[in-house]
């Protein structure tokens, strides 16, 4: 997997002071996407044993409340493997911090994958410029859903995170 940044102290891409993985690789490659530079697989930086412990060292502070896996796209071919380990590393040691995922997949499309289990927040859907909306917290459009991934697979029914349509 390859990577383009390491974002500390975001509070753009999920609820509260967040660490940020902006993952290489992306296959939706949609119109007027904000990070087109993290389409290219082969973009950006290895991400070694350097990189993993930069993230962990930023999780282990009291403050963070959980990481973000952004990009690109976390879960395009070449990054799933990893990023579903890391996450799942993630789970186990941090219990109480959040994992939030952004992808142009839809939730129908991927809700079997492993990494689900291991999630708080997905944010699904492509980006559509037609339907920007700066007013929407944590997406770009409106049509993309910020879902409450482990209501959701306890309901088998679409559970949209509270704050995602103010």
């Amino acid at each position: 997997m390859r990577f383009h940044n390491i974002t500390k102290d975001d509070m753009l891409n999920g609820d509260g002071l967040r660490v940020v993985l902006w993952v290489s690789g992306c296959n939706h490659c949609c119109q007027g996407c904000q990070n087109p530079i993290t389409w290219d697989p082969n973009g950006g930086l290895l991400f070694d044993q350097k990189a993993k412990e930069e993230v962990m060292r930023e999780l282990d502070k009291e403050y963070i409340s959980g990481i973000t896996f952004s990009g690109g796209d976390p879960l395009h071919p070449r990054n799933l493997s990893e990023v579903t380990e890391l996450a799942k590393e993630i789970r186990e040691r941090y219990p109480r911090k959040t994992i939030w995922l952004y992808t142009g997949s839809m939730w129908e499309e991927i809700q079997n994958l492993e990494i689900v289990r291991y999630l708080d927040i997905l944010v699904d859907g492509e980006f559509i410029a037609e339907k920007l909306d700066k007013t929407l917290h944590w997406k770009g459009s409106a049509n993309q859903r910020v879902i409450e991934v482990q209501e959701t697979l306890k309901t088998g029914k679409i559970v949209l995170h509270e704050r995602s349509e103010e």
